[in-house]
């Protein structure tokens, strides 16, 4: 064989490997995403403009996340906490409307304590949906559960499946969810 022939093919086995790496290496980032975002993932990749947006906005919340000072509850506040929602769901019976309105103010104080920014909504759903990505879509629905019941467009049943869809959420954020995890990585 000629020496120019034995070359190209090595470049070609090497450009090939190299494809091959940078596809494995692709692939490995978007199970990773999957994984951390759960349900998260597909809702960001059907938004955005084509799978690179979606999954460059999903590193980026990763970023911002990680530049929050999310922190566990220590055992008062979830103490604290548990009492609150305990009477949230007492007030439920005589008063569903301002239940729901004082369990969406629960779960945003829960929220702020632990560390999250509070003031957007839509950046709400960004932050919490790194380590909460499975429990965001409850959060949606409550929250527009909520919105009709300020204008009293929301049934008895929604407004209780509203407390439903916060109590996921309020649980996870209660437990500490991801973010003991966090703590331990960094």
């Amino acid at each position: 064989m000629l020496m120019s022939t034995v070359l190209a093919i090595i470049i070609a086995v090497v450009v090939v490997l190299a494809l091959l790496a940078v596809a494995g290496s692709l692939l490995v980032r978007r199970r990773r995403l999957r994984e951390r975002f759960g349900p998260e993932y597909e809702r960001t990749i059907e938004e955005a403009d084509s799978r690179r947006a979606g999954e460059s906005d999903l590193r980026a919340r990763e970023k911002h996340h990680d530049s929050l000072d999310i922190k566990p509850l220590d055992s008062g506040a979830r103490d604290r906490y548990s009492r609150d929602w305990s009477n949230v769901q007492q007030e439920f019976v005589d008063q569903p409307e301002d239940a729901v309105h004082n369990a969406d103010h629960l779960v945003t104080s829960l929220m702020r304590e632990r560390g999250y920014p509070t003031e957007d909504f839509d950046q709400q759903l960004k932050d919490l949906s790194v380590e909460h990505g499975r429990t965001l879509e409850h959060y949606r629905a409550a929250h527009q559960i909520d919105a009709q019941s300020t204008e009293h467009m929301a049934t008895t049943e929604q407004l209780r499946g509203a407390m439903v869809h916060y109590r996921a959420l309020f649980d996870e954020l209660l437990s500490n969810g991801g973010g003991q995890a966090r703590h331990a990585r960094t």
